[in-house]
């Protein structure tokens, strides 16, 4: 198989807050390069723009090349494996018939936080099939 159209090795991993505190490093590096990039290239304006992957928008099924899901985290807040959301403050929850929802991880009313009990819940009332 093609390595470009195969995905590799994909582990499903629970979104913690550890994972949260890396996706807010990366959006920094990423605001620090792009100044970077913005001061030694003033009259350039070329840049190589990340697109979502179409076989993992957001309400369509995981394909099954991404392996199974393992039970006990369907439902649960999960690491985006689509790289374009890998600088995004995002994670997404795959339900029982492998549709993907992808929720933002901000403070829900300025509050809420991605790890709340009663948002986590309201997310499986969400999802729920």
């Amino acid at each position: 198989m093609d390595p470009l159209f195969w995905p590799s090795e994909t582990s499903f991993r629970r979104f913690t807050p550890e994972s949260l505190a890396a996706i807010e490093e990366r959006i920094a590096k990423k605001k620090k390069q792009q100044a970077k990039v913005n001061r030694e290239n003033k009259d350039q304006g070329v840049e190589d723009k990340l697109t979502p992957q179409l076989d993992l928008k957001t309400c369509k099924k995981l394909p099954s090349l991404y392996g199974d899901l393992p039970v006990e985290l369907i439902g649960e807040p999960l690491e985006d494996f689509d790289p374009y959301y890998s600088d995004h403050k995002t994670f997404m929850v795959i339900n029982k018939r492998r549709t993907i929802f992808r929720f933002t991880a901000t403070r829900a009313l300025c509050i809420v936080g991605p790890f709340n009990p009663v948002r986590k819940a309201a997310i499986k009332i969400l999802i729920h099939s």
